[in-house]
Order: C-alpha cells, then structure tokens, then sequence
C-alpha cells in the first residue's frame, strides 16, 4: 500500500500523477482530482487513505501544462477540454499500472477538483460513481463549453455532494440548486451538508479550516458511496 509517482504522457506534456494500490485482488479504482493547491500532502493522503479502504487511486497534477514557476491562481488556466483529456488518460494509467477492475471506477474531486470531478461525471458514461467536496463554480461556463450544471443531463454515475454550510464558494444555495436539478433530471444522487463548517473543511493540513468532526463524518459518508456504487 505504498504510493509512488509516475509520469504520463498527455497532449506531448508530462503529467506527473500520485498512485496508490491496496494489496490483494483486483478491485474498483478511484480518480481523485486535485484542489486549487495541487497534488499537495492532502491530496496524497487522501489517496492512501483510499487504499487503505480497498480502492486504487489516481491523483493527476492538471497544472502539468504551466510552465515553473506558476503564477497566481493556476486553477483559473486550467482548460476544460484539455482537464477531460487528462482524467481520461489518468484512468486509463490506473487500470494498466493498478490492474483494477476496468468497469469499476469512480472520481471524487475537491474545490476547484469537485467541478472538474462533475464535469468528468457528465463526460463519461462508463464512471459508476462521484463525490464532489465542496465543488466551485459547477454552475460557471468556461473555455467555450457548456457548464458542468448545463451537462448533468449526460451523468450516469450517482452523484454525493458534500458541503460545508459556511461556505461562500460554493454557497448553500449554490449546491442545493445543483442537487435539485439532479433531481429533477432523475439522477441518483443526494447531498449532505456540515453546520458550522465553511470550504476546504476536509483538509487535514489546513488548521484554518480543517473542522474535524464534520470532516470524520463527511470522509464517511464518501467511503460509504463509493462501496455502494463500485
């Protein structure tokens, strides 16, 4: 169970990727999408943490086209399309280095990672299941594409947000529109929200905004939709 880096080649640029294996048999995989800091410590705990509850994973850096050093906010140049290009190659880089099971695969995503976790949602049909923490802007068009919100139609994968109540980005309203269109559409889904709890509440690295217990029951209730639906 131990986790290592490698690097995949997408659109003649490098992509340098966190993986993590559980040991035994084959079994379901995870795409894990990065927030606004990177593949930092969070993101690389979170990914053993997923192994250690029997799941592969996945944690591409998609910022590998930014040149070093990056400037301020590299979330904002992060394209759509070229985002898409690389979950697809990162899922595929997991089922060939990880031997999982190749129709059992999930994304969970945070911040700025939960649109693009949404996003990959609306954009392969063969996910079987997504866990968006506290996604921004999934209602915002960017780079000549339809919103993630305009595509929910094309999800197959149940959907769970998970949220903070403080939040302002995405805000209360913000994330219970998304889940009633969710509904609205017919899709499996539902969304469980943190009192006293504003963004990035799940990141243990963070004292500012780290709030344990809401975090203990939110990483429940993940784990628990990923063993349902994978």
């Amino acid at each position: 169970m131990t986790g290592h880096w490698d690097d995949i080649a997408v659109d003649d640029s490098s992509m340098r990727c966190y993986l993590t294996k559980p040991q035994g048999v084959e079994g379901p995989g995870v795409l894990v999408c990065m927030g606004g800091f990177g593949v930092d410590g969070f993101i690389t705990c979170i990914c053993e943490q997923l192994a250690s509850s029997g799941f592969a994973a996945i944690a591409p850096d998609f910022y590998h086209r930014q040149s070093e050093p990056r400037g301020e906010e590299p979330w904002t140049k992060v394209i759509h399309g070229e985002a898409l290009r690389d979950m697809t190659e990162a899922i595929g880089a997991l089922r060939a280095r990880s031997g999982i099971a190749p129709d059992r695969v999930g994304v969970i995503g945070f911040c700025i990672g939960g649109r693009l976790a949404f996003l990959h949602a609306a954009n392969n049909p063969a996910l079987r299941a997504a866990v968006v923490f506290y996604g921004e802007r999934i209602k915002e068009a960017r780079d000549g594409m339809e919103s993630p919100f305009a595509q929910a139609g094309n999800i197959r994968a149940p959907v769970l947000q998970l949220f903070g109540r403080e939040d302002k980005d995405p805000s209360p309203g913000e994330v219970e529109a998304i889940d009633s269109e969710l509904e609205r559409l017919g899709k499996k889904h539902d969304l469980k929200g943190y009192e006293g709890a504003g963004h990035g509440f799940l990141n243990f690295t963070d004292p500012k905004v780290y709030c344990p217990k809401q975090a203990k029951e939110a990483w429940a209730e993940c784990l628990a939709w990923l063993n349902q639906y994978l």
